[in-house]
């Protein structure tokens, strides 16, 4: 029997490819959803990363809102903010695969394999749309987990965002939870691994206010960053006020919660990539 996603609180499970709108507690169409989200500024896409289908998911998603959308802005996790300009590049045509993913050290920076982006970022040089780095240099947010934000450098200082929350208590319990399953050795200050975690999502969300102006912006990030709005979301909101959705892949086989997106897409559960 094939495998389904279950959502607790409706106990009830669901099919692949279905797509559940957790306001309307039912699945609804693809055409319904699109429409919904041609309403709001900012549409977050969620993804695991190795999974292929959720970026097919991403580009379906932003394919159908360019239409209506040609003055449309994406902003990507994968990438940070000292690799704009080639970002910009990218999007002007002025740079082909090869030279892109040399430019951006891709396989130093995330790792993953380029072909899981490939058709997004196709697409997104193809019509010439902007494309903002969200994310700030990997060694700032590891080096606040092993020994804190006092002991930061002065020339990564200056990638912390200006407004930090520390507040909210489901946040703190989810990265809780990650932090003890994992066990990385050095990295065993709980306090220093949060507040890595809490720069992590407002450095982004601070890029999303700086860059999204008076444009509908699609971002592109991780579930964890995503998943019940308290990462990304919720501290882009805290600095815009505008509206926005989440839409979260999961393989079916999961179970989840009506809270954690706005709309849930059930994936295939294969992982066709992992890290090199």
């Amino acid at each position: 029997m094939p495998r389904k996603l279950h959502i607790n609180e409706l106990s009830q499970s669901f099919p692949e490819n279905s797509i559940i709108s957790t306001q309307l507690q039912k699945t609804v169409s693809f055409d319904t959803l699109i429409k919904d989200l041609n309403t709001v500024c900012i549409v977050y896409a969620g993804e695991q990363h190795n999974n292929r289908s959720h970026h097919d998911i991403q580009l379906k998603i932003l394919t159908a809102m360019y239409e209506d959308n040609p003055d449309m802005i994406v902003g990507m996790e994968m990438f940070d903010q000292t690799y704009q300009p080639v970002l910009d590049q990218w999007s002007a045509g002025m740079l082909d695969r090869p030279a892109f993913i040399e430019k951006v050290h891709w396989y130093a920076n995330w790792k993953f394999d380029f072909e899981l982006y490939g058709h997004l970022l196709d697409f997104i040089k193809d019509n010439r749309i902007p494309l903002v780095a969200l994310n700030i240099p990997s060694r700032v947010t590891a080096r606040i987990a092993v020994g804190g934000m006092d002991n930061l450098l002065p020339d990564d200082r200056k990638f912390l965002p200006q407004m930090i929350d520390f507040s909210n208590p489901e946040h703190r319990e989810y990265i809780e939870k990650i932090f003890f399953h994992h066990n990385v050795k050095g990295r065993d200050n709980f306090e220093y691994f949060y507040a890595a975690q809490c720069v992590w999502e407002d450095a982004m969300a601070e890029s999303i206010a700086t860059h999204i102006g008076d444009s509908v912006m699609f971002v592109i990030a991780g579930n964890g960053h995503l998943v019940r709005k308290f990462g990304i979301p919720d501290r882009a909101f805290d600095r815009l006020k505008i509206s926005f959705r989440t839409v979260l892949p999961y393989p079916a086989g999961q179970e989840v919660d009506l809270k954690d997106a706005d709309y849930i897409w059930v994936s295939p559960r294969k992982t066709n990539f992992t890290r090199p």
